[in-house]
């Protein structure tokens, strides 16, 4: 499991700021807000985890100005279901659960939650659906994804979100991701972490 605590990131693009993270582990709850420098927008959520470590509910919020949508999903055996709610409206949405149950809200500590997982298993690397719910609609759709050790580093891993993308996640010794790179040059950079 990753650590308790609260972690505050850094993303930036090239040598830009352009985001700032604030996530917390604690109580089998995670939960963070990722806010973008130079405007009010902002993504958050609140993951509750099962007694297997695994996303059992999600609650997202995204706001972009006057405008905002929420959503909340629950997990079952094989599905992630729930409803997005804006402007008075609301969709259901429905995502097929990949082989391990994992969960992508775009927060890096779900990121780290995977790893976390991959570790547990003992695996180096494997290749599977993962039920993923875009920050931006909170819309929530499968992908398949890999994730595996980069060669002859331990704790390095070569994260494939999505086809032709890429992101190298360096975690400590602790399980606390404290560097992302991708391919497109987004830097995140763990800045600060308190434990509790």
């Amino acid at each position: 499991m990753i650590p308790a605590g609260e972690y505050h990131y850094e993303i930036r693009r090239g040598a830009d700021l352009v985001a700032t993270e604030d996530d917390r582990f604690s109580n089998n709850e995670i939960s963070g807000i990722r806010r973008f420098v130079g405007s009010s927008d902002s993504f958050e959520a609140t993951a509750t985890l099962d007694e297997n470590g695994m996303v059992a509910r999600v609650t997202a919020r995204y706001s972009r100005g006057p405008f905002s949508r929420s959503a909340t999903y629950e997990a079952n055996t094989d599905f992630l279901r729930g409803t997005v709610s804006a402007m008075g409206s609301r969709t259901v949405e429905t995502a097929k659960l990949g082989r391990y149950r994992e969960v992508d809200c775009g927060l890096m500590l779900f990121k780290a939650l995977m790893i976390a997982h991959t570790r547990a298993r003992g695996q180096t690397r494997w290749t599977s659906r993962v039920a993923t719910i875009d920050p931006s609609t909170l819309t929530a759709q499968t992908h398949k994804k890999t994730c595996r050790q980069k060669d002859g580093h331990e704790r390095i891993f070569i994260y494939e979100p999505r086809m032709g993308d890429e992101e190298e996640i360096e975690i400590d010794e602790a399980g606390r991701i404290v560097r992302v790179l991708d391919n497109t040059g987004t830097r995140i950079v763990l800045k600060s972490f308190a434990a509790g």
